[in-house]
């Protein structure tokens, strides 16, 4: 027999019954009832039930093991009583007679938490003994499914005949949105490896290469700031280029894989493809994001024309947007004088301004003497406004207008309880602009430096930067972002125009981007591509609230790891090494 195990414990069953089985795993739980002490062995798998009697020579000890050590145990399977069956274990009708036991790994420490009763635990403190977080069933089950879904992934992408190919980690430092994680070279005085925020230029170079279809799970790193869908560090996103490919191409291979793989790990409803195509200037002007939850049915609509020549002072030179909630004549004032405490104090609003919707047609609620007959009339034909209804009205300043309005949309399809939490609804934003200001006044790129701008060449010499539209596109669901994509510049002249128009020269680009500026001369296919996140889809699968719950050894939101003590300080050998010295930090 096997020296710890025979049968994991999720294997034993009514045909084992009389057999001799040795199984392995944590001691979950120990009962002792007196005349007999009940254990529950858990392994990966599952749990199955061990007993010993008052007659057992090693019942003390048996009864005094301390819980979550590690044991292995030689029995007899055995029927359980009827008044014992438990049908929420697979194992739960038959338990093992304990012929012996051996402590494999004993705990001597003191647990910081309780295993499976993890909520209410600080969350670092949850993070530095992620080794016992990991022993909980909610995170193992979620590392399972992970572990499934990428296999899911890869064997889709292999069946529509994309090659699997690995790219570097130490590579160049590229300004490519967020900040870089550099590696001092300890060869090269003075010199830095970057980790890769993507493998965006490499998945190009494959394209000049002659790989018609490339894919990885890749992993990235991004020095961010943390949000609940955002882990700090590093990220795994399904990473797929394509030559000879347009915008539509990559949607109609992508959206089966998204479909099929949401299909598979969830019971929820899923929405069929196509999904929706959904422009970003729509987007902003119907949902006020560039990620709308369109399980929430409520859109934003512009009203700023019929309030230019209305004498309302928190209107004046404003844009205004307003939003129809239906039959809510049941909800009391406190829910308006709430959202208006929501917009004011947590959205930093100027106020919320609300009206109701009689049974007469007529408003009620604090600026409804300033709107005359003619203004309510359209109002009430824009939205497709009744009796019953209330509007909520939002004025700001362009930039920032869109952004208030979308939060307030979110918060009325949550506090009504109109989004549909058992369904995924996913869409495509597509057409975003290719360049922007930034905070700083400064134009900027938009979406992605590597996308082609459409109309090419002509659009970039002939349009105003800010009506160029670029052939970029993100797939969202239920509010999140899950991908972002484009369809590439593989033109060298079109590269250098589209960074001159926010400030840089043909020498940047070569210094900056040398292998994929010097590759396209070479002649390279026209290629697009996508890379959903592949920690998103398992936070959305799993139902969890934030991304740290699908991934094994998360940074804390400081972007720290609490269990391995990193970012920790180094000897003076290993920077002597690197040609590197620390100045002293104030």
């Amino acid at each position: 027999m096997k020296e710890y195990r025979t049968h994991t414990c999720n294997e034993i069953t009514l045909e084992d019954v009389g057999k001799k089985v040795r199984i392995a795993g944590f001691v979950e739980t120990i009962r002792d009832l007196g005349g007999l002490v009940f254990l529950d062995i858990r392994d990966m798998y599952g749990i199955t039930q061990v007993v010993t009697s008052a007659d057992s020579k090693d019942v003390d000890i048996i009864s005094h093991i301390p819980v979550q050590s590690v044991v292995t145990v030689l029995g007899t399977v055995r029927k359980r009583s009827e008044d014992t069956i438990n049908l929420k274990l697979k194992t739960g009708k038959v338990e093992i007679y304990i012929e012996e036991i051996k402590i494999l790994g004993k705990r001597t420490k003191a647990l910081p938490f309780e295993i499976d009763d993890n909520k209410n635990v600080r969350e670092d403190l949850r993070l530095k003994y992620r080794y016992l977080d990991l022993r909980s069933e909610k995170l193992r089950e979620n590392l399972k499914l992970r572990a499934k879904v990428i296999q899911f992934l890869r064997e889709k992408m292999i069946e529509k005949d994309f090659l699997e190919v690995q790219t570097p980690i130490l590579t160049a430092s590229s300004p490519e949105g967020a900040r870089d994680y550099l590696v001092p070279s300890r060869l090269h005085k003075g010199k830095f490896y970057a980790l890769p925020q993507a493998p965006q230029q490499f998945k190009q170079l494959l394209m000049v290469a002659g790989i018609d279809k490339y894919f990885q799970i890749a992993p990235c790193f991004r020095d961010e700031d943390a949000r609940a869908d955002r882990a700090p560090g590093e990220f795994y996103q399904l990473d797929m280029e394509m030559a000879y490919s347009t915008q539509e191409d990559v949607f109609e291979v992508l959206e089966p894989v998204i479909y099929e793989t949401f299909k598979k790990f969830s019971k929820k409803e899923v929405v069929k493809p196509p999904f929706k195509r959904i422009t970003y200037r729509e987007s902003m002007a119907k949902y006020g994001t560039d990620k709308p939850d369109l399980r929430n049915p409520l859109e934003i609509v512009d009203v700023t024309d019929l309030f230019e020549k209305i004498d309302l002072k928190a209107f004046k030179n404003q844009l205004v947007r307003i939003i129809a909630t239906h039959d809510v004549k049941d909800q009391p004032r406190s829910f308006f004088e709430g959202m208006t405490d929501f917009a004011i104090k947590d959205l930093k609003a100027k106020g919320l301004a609300w009206l109701r919707i009689m049974d007469d047609l007529s408003l009620q609620g604090p600026i409804a003497k300033f709107i005359p007959e003619e203004a309510k009339t359209e109002m009430l034909k824009r939205t497709n406004s009744k009796e019953g209804d209330c509007i909520f009205f939002i004025a700001e300043h362009e930039g920032i207008v869109d952004k208030l309005a979308g939060s307030i949309r979110d918060e009325l399809g949550k506090r009504l309880g109109l989004i549909d939490e058992n369904k995924f609804e996913f869409c495509w934003i597509t057409d975003f602009p290719m360049y922007e200001y930034d905070e700083k006044g400064k134009l900027t790129f938009c979406h992605n430096p590597f996308s082609m701008p459409q109309g090419g060449l002509e659009a970039l010499e002939t349009k105003n930067p800010l009506e160029v539209i670029a052939y970029q596109y993100d797939l969202v669901c239920n509010g999140i972002e899950l991908s972002s994509g484009a369809v590439r510049n593989h033109d060298p002249e079109i590269m250098i125009k589209a960074f001159e128009i926010v400030g840089y020269d043909r020498k940047y680009i070569e210094e900056k981007f040398t292998a994929m500026f010097t590759a396209f001369q070479f002649g390279a296919p026209p290629h697009a591509g996508i890379a959903p996140g592949i920690d998103r889809m398992i936070m959305l699968l799993t139902d969890s609230e934030s991304i740290r719950e699908v991934i094994a050894f998360p940074l804390s939101g400081r972007a720290e790891d609490l269990m391995m003590g990193a970012p920790a300080t180094v000897t003076q050998e290993q920077l002597k090494e690197l040609h590197l010295q620390i100045k002293d930090i104030q």
